[in-house]
């Protein structure tokens, strides 16, 4: 009797837990949707791969496939007038339902039709028009890279031909071309740089403003764009947004070192199809410092929102969406001079970085092969700098002042046609109300005097325009042609772009494709203002920058889920401006930021070329890796004739990204270990002239030699740890990411020192632990 109620109460024990285990699912849903038009698909199946749970979307393009057990599944979509669409590597987990959009390419149906696999496709760039030198990236990416901590910007370095400008930002060099040739759009509306400590003039900051909980899954775009891409030279971040769960709501927390974050999102109503999300941040940094605990010279602060509102109607769909983020440092001015060590330790000030934008987009079909998107969006960005110097005899004096206030009305069309299931024509115009109020005071040297070098009010446009035309004679066979033309009103500057690609996929494993394109890109705003005593405005009538570029790509699935890829570039730069004086060495391609102030004319040149190899082992069985390499040359012509190497020309980058993953427990419990290493050519300087610095009191460099040398290589491993726990309805992940994880001093630049009267070497960022913990429901 006591071993069968022994017996009895085991086997009980044992299906409980069985139960338990199988309780741990959640939903897939979401739309199919028309890559061109975007606009439903019915009847597509939708297939779990190596399961039998298949769906049908119904009318509107949904489908919805019930408890999905948790953890990482390949879904598979069918349509008869429809190339197949894999979506792999689509993580379940408990917390929340996975809301997918999955778009599909229109097949052209022909007798002897070359069908491509979807396996093929994985990283496809979401722009069908974008052929070379373009990828998409997930979510799941900027959250998994190590050191990424949700920031596109720094898991971007982890591919080909992509670098880190410094480690003390997220400002990146693709290619060897500055910073400044970035450009960023959301939901198809060019937007202000979106990073905490932006400087003015560029691209990148300090950390993206921009939360993982609002992405969707998007695009990035390092050479020869697509036609709809402007007032651009090096790369394009085309960011898209996740719609919010438009039938229950759901919720995330987050809690480290880099701060708090909160986000929500659900219905607008029971009867409505419409949903909202919304995250907001704070900087730990800031609570603690409000708490009364100091943590050191200087106070750093920031916080952000963001949303994005979906509202669905019978005159069409209409999103809001928007971000917004506050940033500050604040470095205390210290008068005693026995705390001294180092002649930048006598300054301090206030920076400031405030930005943001919101817009209203609205998606109507005119008829079945026509939708047209257009979008009415505001954004404002304030940069102001208050650097103080303190004397020998403990006067504080300014050094340096500016602020910075721009403010945009964007109003943008686009139309999308498809004429038949071989011919598509996308065309569109921007136009951009710029209103601006700059100011600046600087010195020339430490030496001279505080002078007005910016002091201006008043508004201008640009105005952009596009079209393209795309034909697939064959499935496997793309073509692409179009233009695009730029124009800063200000002072009648502008440049009409022709851009052409082709991509060949001779069978189910490779592809093969060229891409052309001539760009352009404006000045920063600032730099037309800057003001000269004899000649007034002598930057008014600078030109746009101006590149050739061209790409030759070739890739190949080599394995199961392993895909090597090869690209080759050459790009061309004209028009760049330079300094007047014909024995200087100054050109725009070597600055990371700022309004120059110098008078400039548009006689410079550059190119940047090179080979970039990839191979690619797409997530399989919990484990993925990405090993690349990059050798190439990033040269420039100043107005004193001469080539030479620019300060971004490394000559060699390769990367690593691997990890895997560990399932546990039945998906209870997910240990994960992810690595990134990182290992470059150090960037270029120029020599000292300490004799010259010592009797000037700053540093003089030889500017005969400018960029001549390079700085020691850059080696950087970075690691990320975490443990994620499903449970029912819930789901929690610890993290910890740590940069530079053995500590190495990797080069920063050089300058002479006035205290030590001589030269010092400035190092880049150290070990940098980031410590998280999320729970979603």
């Amino acid at each position: 009797m006591n071993t069968n109620k022994a017996i009895t109460l085991l086997m009980a024990g044992m299906l409980y837990g069985i139960s338990a285990i199988a309780q741990l699912t959640q939903n897939i849903r979401g739309t199919v949707i028309d890559q061109l038009l975007q606009t439903p698909i019915a009847g597509a199946t939708v297939v779990i791969t190596g399961t039998d749970k298949k769906v049908i979307a119904d009318s509107t393009g949904n489908f919805r496939i019930p408890n999905v057990t948790a953890g990482t599944h390949t879904l598979l979509i069918s349509h008869i007038n429809y190339s197949d669409a894999l979506v792999s590597n689509i993580i379940v987990n408990t917390g929340k339902e996975v809301v997918l959009t999955i778009a599909m390419e229109t097949k052209v149906k022909t007798e002897k039709a070359v069908v491509v696999t979807a396996g093929s496709k994985k990283n496809r760039p979401l722009n069908d028009m974008s052929v070379v030198s373009a990828r998409a990236f997930t979510v799941e990416e900027t959250q998994k890279y190590a050191a990424a901590v949700n920031d596109p910007l720094r898991m971007v370095t982890g591919f080909a031909g992509v670098a880190s400008a410094d480690d003390g930002g997220n400002d990146i060099v693709i290619r060897g071309n500055a910073p400044t040739g970035l450009l960023w759009r959301m939901e198809g509306i060019d937007i202000p740089n979106p990073n905490h400590f932006s400087e003015a003039g560029s691209s990148g900051g300090g950390i993206s403003i921009l939360s993982s909980q609002l992405l969707a899954n998007s695009d990035f775009i390092t050479g020869a764009f697509a036609s709809e891409y402007g007032n651009a030279l090096s790369g394009v971040f085309d960011l898209k947004l996740r719609k919010g769960n438009n039938e229950k709501r759901e919720y995330a927390l987050q809690a480290g070192l880099l701060g708090l974050n909160a986000a929500a999102e659900g219905p607008l109503s029971a009867s409505h199809k419409g949903s909202w999300l919304v995250n907001y941040r704070y900087s730990t940094l800031s609570l603690l410092n409000n708490m009364g605990l100091e943590l050191g010279e200087g106070i750093t602060n920031f916080q952000d929102l963001s949303y994005n509102i979906y509202i669905p109607t019978k005159k069409g769909i209409f999103t809001v969406f928007g971000f917004g983020g506050l940033s500050s440092q604040n470095q205390r001015v210290e008068t005693d001079s026995s705390k001294w060590e180092m002649q930048d330790d006598r300054y301090a000030g206030k920076f400031v970085a405030n930005t943001g934008a919101t817009g209203i987009t609205h998606t109507i079909p005119i008829d079945n092969q026509t939708t047209l998107k257009s979008a009415l969006a505001f954004s404002y960005t304030s940069n102001s700098f208050n650097e103080q110097f303190v004397e020998t005899n403990k006067v504080v004096t300014d050094s340096y002042k500016d602020n910075y206030i721009t403010k945009k009305i964007l109003v943008s069309s686009t139309l999308n046609h498809k004429v038949d299931a071989s011919n598509a024509v996308r065309a569109g115009a921007y136009v951009n109300f710029i209103f601006f109020k700059y100011y600046k005071l600087s010195k020339e040297n430490p030496n001279a005097p505080l002078l007005e070098t910016i002091n201006t009010t008043g508004n201008t446009q640009t105005v952009q325009a596009f079209i393209q035309w795309q034909y697939k004679p064959f499935n496997n066979l793309t073509f692409n042609m179009g233009m695009h033309y730029l124009a800063l009103l200000y002072n009648n500057s502008g440049s009409a772009e022709p851009r052409a690609s082709v991509k060949w996929d001779p069978d189910t494993k490779s592809s093969l494709a060229f891409g052309y394109g001539l760009h352009s890109q404006l000045q920063a705003l600032g730099v037309y203002f800057a003001k000269d005593v004899n000649s007034g405005l002598p930057n008014k009538y600078l030109d746009l920058t101006k590149a050739h570029h061209l790409v030759l790509s070739y890739s190949r699935l080599v394995g199961r889920k392993l895909r090597a890829k090869a690209e080759i570039y050459y790009q061309q730069l004209f028009d760049v401006p330079v300094t007047v004086a014909s024995n200087k060495t100054f050109s725009t391609l070597n600055i990371q930021n700022e309004f120059i102030t110098d008078p400039l004319t548009n006689n410079g040149k550059g190119r940047n070329y090179g080979i970039e190899l990839t191979l690619e082992k797409y997530l399989d069985n919990y484990f993925y890796y990405t090993v690349n390499g990059s050798l190439y040359q990033s040269k420039y012509t100043a107005a004193d004739g001469v080539e030479r190497n620019t300060r971004y020309n490394g000559n060699y980058l390769f990367n690593t990204v691997f990890g895997k993953e560990f399932p546990l427990a039945g998906q209870r419990r997910v240990l994960g270990i992810n690595f990134k290493i990182i290992y470059a050519g150090g960037y270029r300087t120029t020599p000292i002239d300490l004799n010259a610095s010592q009797q000037q009191g700053y540093t003089i460099y030889k500017e005969k030699e400018a960029f001549s040398l390079q700085n020691s290589a850059y080696f950087r491993p970075d690691c990320r740890f975490s443990i994620k726990w499903n449970r029912t309805r819930l789901t929690s992940t610890l993290s910890l990411d740590i940069q530079n994880v053995i500590n190495r001093k990797n080069i920063s630049d050089q300058g002479y020192d006035l205290l030590k009267n001589t030269t010092v070497t400035n190092y880049q960022n150290g070990i940098i632990p980031v410590l998280n913990y999320k729970v979603e429901w």
